[in-house]
């Protein structure tokens, strides 16, 4: 099957790699195989820069999308950015810290953690290494935790999201709540943590908005977009996308809003969706 040039965006977390942070074989080879025949693919990802596992960027990509949308790369070149004005980021602050709500600040290239966050997360990190996962994906979760050490943001370093770990269910709804229309707010993106955790951004500014500005930057469309995830903040990227396809393994408000489903993470979703499409033979 012979297609045009396409453009694909691809989750990281449940796409790329299972939730104790393994990687398929088959994602690898339906990326480069996709890159080699003249497509262009692109992490995109709630994570930061800094956050997205050695193992996936060794992959290689055209670009990514990082923080939900809050920052798009080029190449290894910074092209856009959709941050949070700091009388935003010191309100998010303020109410986390009035709420017991732990918290990351996503930058560019970096991230800051609130000063509980290591002793909230230690033992959910702790568990899932003991699971048994593969020495890389352990160093990652390792180097990830290492970072979760307190230390100040330096004053107007930008900061495109907050990613909250509450100590309960009702977390969610109080942030979504306290906070208002002004934010972007959602859950289900942290799997160990359910309505505990979730995610903060601007109102409006979402992996989809992103996508939506970058493709004319190389010379495509929307309609040559596929967009492949599993999990809430990967709504809006499958909505504006030509193609979304959600992941086996997503949610049922995830693959309601899909154009289709392929498998799961841990059954070559990737790669039997890039086959299909004609991005990679099979």
């Amino acid at each position: 099957m012979v297609t045009s040039r396409r453009i694909a965006f691809l989750d990281v977390d449940g796409t790329l790699v299972d939730h104790h942070q393994q990687l398929a074989e088959s994602a690898i080879a339906a990326v480069r195989g996709a890159r080699a025949a003249g497509h262009l693919v692109y992490v995109c990802t709630g994570r930061g820069r800094r956050e997205i596992p050695d193992s996936v960027l060794r992959i290689g990509f055209d670009g990514a999308i990082t923080a939900g949308g809050g920052f798009v790369e080029q190449g290894d070149e910074l092209v856009a950015s959709y941050t949070m004005p700091e009388a935003d980021v010191a309100r998010v602050r303020s109410f986390f810290d009035s709420a017991d709500i732990e918290f990351i600040l996503q930058g560019y290239d970096d991230i800051w953690a609130s000063p509980g966050l290591l002793a909230r997360v230690r033992p959910l990190f702790e568990g899932d290494i003991a699971q048994g996962r593969d020495a890389a994906a352990t160093a990652d979760m390792e180097k990830l935790a290492a970072r979760m050490a307190p230390r100040p943001r330096p004053a107007g370093e930008p900061v495109a999201k907050a990613t909250f770990f509450g100590s309960d269910p009702g977390a969610f709804a109080r942030v979504r709540d306290g906070l208002g229309e002004g934010f972007h707010v959602i859950t289900g993106t942290i799997p160990y943590l359910g309505e505990s955790g979730g995610e903060v951004s601007l109102a409006g500014m979402t992996k989809g908005a992103a996508i939506v500005d970058h493709v004319g930057r190389v010379g495509l469309t929307l309609a040559d977009a596929i967009g492949i995830g599993d999990s809430v903040n990967d709504l809006e990227m499958l909505q504006v996308c030509g193609l979304g396809i959600a992941m086996g393994n997503a949610p049922a408000q995830v693959k309601d809003v899909a154009d289709e489903v392929t498998s799961g993470v841990d059954d070559d979703g990737v790669w039997k969706a890039f086959v299909r499409h004609g991005l990679v033979a099979a």
